[in-house]
């Protein structure tokens, strides 16, 4: 396993720092986001659990900057191929009354969702085809969606077209490229992730496990990747058992 690699694309406290910590547990990982403050203390974690990590900053919704980042991944993990690619970037989430939306407010959030991936997409999955041949388990490329990834609530405008796109993106990918031996999977995140940001919001009723445990999300990231070709799952919804949809 020690010739592959996975890259996380968007890395923070909650569900990019799990997902990181567990696919570490097999793969060197690569953690991208635009901040160093993101990565920095994940890729010591797991530096010093033994794991091998490496921190870049990039914007995923630039293609430059997505271009260079994958540059950076040849030279520093020579002669390594991707098993798995996770994007887990948000943006757009403004939550404001329609009337109030600018369009920039829009921009905003096609250019961080669905450009994001679009641009995520054109530089892993080159790199996940050339691993179909080889690898453990089926190349991967695991997309982090939301509630309004299928339902545009109220003052979630901006926010539910940027994850509606990226859904649209992901269904295609994977009609495109399953039969290819990669498996796109989208992810349907509904309800609060337990993060120390969300600590102290009372979600609902304030029932025990009523936020979802990061830890478990990837748990199921896993899940997806390991696989079977004879068994792909093109969407999974994760919720609290307690939560409305």
């Amino acid at each position: 396993m020690s010739k592959f690699f996975a890259v996380v694309a968007g890395v923070g406290a909650g569900t990019g720092r799990s997902v990181a910590l567990k696919f570490a547990q097999t793969y060197p990982v690569v953690l991208l986001a635009r901040n160093p403050s993101s990565y920095e203390s994940v890729v010591d974690e797991i530096k010093s659990s033994g794991g091998q990590a490496i921190g870049i900053s990039a914007d995923t919704s630039d293609a430059s900057s997505v271009k260079s980042a994958f540059e950076s991944i040849k030279q520093q993990l020579p002669g390594q191929k991707l098993a798995a690619a996770i994007f887990n970037v948000g943006a757009g989430m403004s939550r404001k009354g329609f009337l109030e939306l600018s369009p920039e407010d829009l921009e905003r959030s096609l250019k961080g969702n669905a450009h994001g991936l679009f641009n995520f997409g054109q530089a892993t999955l080159p790199l996940l085809l050339e691993s179909v041949e080889g690898s453990k388990y089926p190349p991967t490329l695991i997309i982090t969606g939301a509630t309004a990834s299928t339902k545009g609530s109220a003052r979630f405008a901006d926010f539910a077209a940027g994850k509606f796109a990226v859904r649209a993106i992901g269904q295609s990918l994977a009609r495109e490229f399953g039969p290819k031996g990669v498996h796109v999977a989208h992810t349907i995140v509904d309800g609060a992730i337990d993060t120390p940001r969300v600590k102290a919001y009372v979600v609902n009723g304030g029932a025990p496990d009523g936020k979802i445990d990061p830890n478990a999300i990837a748990d199921s990231y896993w899940y997806l990747h390991t696989q079977p070709r004879s068994h792909f799952t093109q969407e999974l919804d994760i919720r609290p058992y307690v939560e409305k949809f």
